[in-house]
């Protein structure tokens, strides 16, 4: 039984596997673990902490996200809340567009968006009780990027994406990968007089260059340089047509059509 005291809510980020991340939600004696591909650096971290495992948060159905909860499970007996509509077996708490979680053990509520695109059920975590603003997005939105489309469509991405433009600025984005340098690298050959951009791929390629995470983001950094997020601005659709990636006249779909279509061959 844990005898020390419950802390502010804190969000640690485990490392794991070739380029994830985990991030376990915790006040010091609870914790709650959002897309573990990998159990290890989940119990090593609980382990170290002496945290107690009281829920599983999953995004989507790959493999790198949930291929660690059947080993959790066996350590702990906790609910794992998920999209209702993807194919995840070891969910119990299914849920959809709207739906409010209060995480067992923290005091933290968690509000779902439906973020398709990347996955057909992909889901989203907003933070929804008082407290910093929080997102936890899996992968549709990356600092600097935005996930493949493995089963969506560009205009369901591009919806899902103004989505989460829409919250706050000063909303902290806890994304699943450590894919920053290169998406900020095709960034700067989509817009490269960006100088917003410039400065934040010097930031970011010193924290690598230093062994830290360039996570999290915020909404407000990403609406500044993330290309996936300026579809609309002439800019981008400039640096497109000069690349030979978008021809004159094209619409807003058709820019970020284009843009996706460049970043998977980058």
């Amino acid at each position: 039984m844990h005898t020390a005291p419950k802390r502010a809510l804190a969000v640690l980020a485990l490392p794991a596997l070739k380029d994830n991340y985990f991030w376990l939600i915790h006040d010091g004696v609870n914790a709650a673990v959002v897309d573990p591909g990998d159990a290890a650096p989940v119990l090593a971290a609980l382990a170290a902490h002496s945290l107690t495992l009281t829920a599983i948060l999953l995004t989507h159905h790959h493999a790198d996200h949930i291929g660690g909860v059947p080993r959790l499970l066996s350590h702990a007996k906790v609910p794992v809340f998920g999209p209702a509509n993807e194919p995840i077996a070891t969910i119990s708490v299914p849920l959809a567009e709207g739906a409010l979680v209060d995480v067992p053990g923290l005091a933290l509520s968690l509000r779902v968006l439906e973020v398709p695109g990347h996955t057909l059920g992909h889901i989203a975590y907003v933070r929804a009780t008082p407290g910093a603003n929080w997102l936890f997005c899996g992968d549709t939105l990356f600092a600097g990027g935005c996930g493949r489309l493995f089963e969506g469509t560009p205009a369901q991405m591009a919806a899902s994406l103004a989505r989460l433009a829409a919250l706050p600025d000063d909303t902290q984005v806890f994304c699943a990968h450590e894919y920053t340098l290169a998406n900020l690298a095709f960034a700067a050959a989509v817009e490269p007089d960006n100088r917003l951009l410039q400065q934040r791929t010097e930031r970011e390629s010193a924290r690598r260059a230093a062994g830290q995470p360039t996570l999290p983001s915020s909404i407000g950094l990403e609406k500044q340089t993330n290309p996936f997020l300026r579809h609309r601005e002439p800019g981008v659709a400039a640096g497109l047509a000069k690349a030979g990636k978008l021809a004159p006249g094209a619409d807003e779909l058709a820019v970020f059509t284009a843009l996706r279509g460049w970043k998977n061959t980058f």
